[in-house]
């Protein structure tokens, strides 16, 4: 069964799902979010024993205040192997923004400040843990992904936002921006009415931060359910 999980929370477990170990988060966020995912949490003598869709896991704090980047890479094989799920993010009434590429894409909350992504990948774009085939390399050298999956589980997530911003590198026929587009075009035309910018970045010049404020930056010159429209020029 999937879990919903406040901000917090979110934020916790994509830190633990992350590339790198966080080295600063704290004991108190990581039972928050197990109290949240797994059946129980019990502690006897500082030691917690956890429990989820019949595994157990031990974990016996070093430090009182921050987690070890050991005992966090043992959290995430559990819930790996508990089979845990996050709820996608909750779209409905907002104005979202994607950041894609041929690797990933993530979605976010333009008007929530804070906003943390939901992250689809093309390997696993509906967290089922299936592996999809690739087609030709584009013109980077990057494998494309399977494009049907893949773009379907971003409009999946996408089909209750009011307003859409498309960020992604290029502009081409190879951009996954311009591919996401012209298959909400072509299978989702309601979706794709609702797309009111498509804007090439440099993403690896271009950091989260900066990415939150020129999304709240161009919707605050866009009234709602404003046609789409197109910015050009990178950062």
């Amino acid at each position: 069964m999937k879990k919903q999980l406040s901000d917090s929370q979110r934020h916790t477990y994509e830190a633990i799902g992350g590339d790198s170990m966080p080295h600063d988060l704290e004991w108190q966020d990581l039972r928050s979010l197990l109290n949240a995912l797994v059946d129980t949490v019990e502690e006897n003598g500082g030691e917690l024993k956890v429990t989820g869709n019949g595994n157990t896991l031990f974990l016996q704090p070093a430090d009182k205040s921050f987690v070890g980047t050991e005992q966090l890479r043992e959290v995430r094989q559990f819930l790996e192997r508990s089979g845990t799920k996050v709820l996608p993010l909750k779209a409905k009434g907002s104005r979202l923004f994607v950041v894609i590429d041929h690797r990933q894409a993530r979605i976010y909350q333009a008007d929530v400040p804070g906003s943390l992504p939901e992250r689809i990948v093309p390997d696993d774009p509906d967290g089922a843990g299936r592996h999809l085939h690739n087609v030709d390399n584009d013109a980077n050298g990057q494998r494309r992904p399977e494009r049907k999956s893949f773009y379907e589980a971003v409009a999946k997530t996408l089909r209750s936002a009011e307003q859409i911003l498309l960020f992604g590198p290029g502009t081409g026929a190879s951009s996954a921006m311009v591919q996401l587009l012209a298959e909400l075009e072509r299978h989702h035309p309601d979706l794709a009415k609702r797309v009111v910018g498509s804007v090439p970045i440099d993403e690896k010049h271009t950091t989260e931060p900066e990415l939150l404020a020129r999304a709240r930056e161009f919707y605050a010159k866009v009234p709602p359910r404003q046609p789409r429209s197109a910015e050009s020029g990178t950062q």
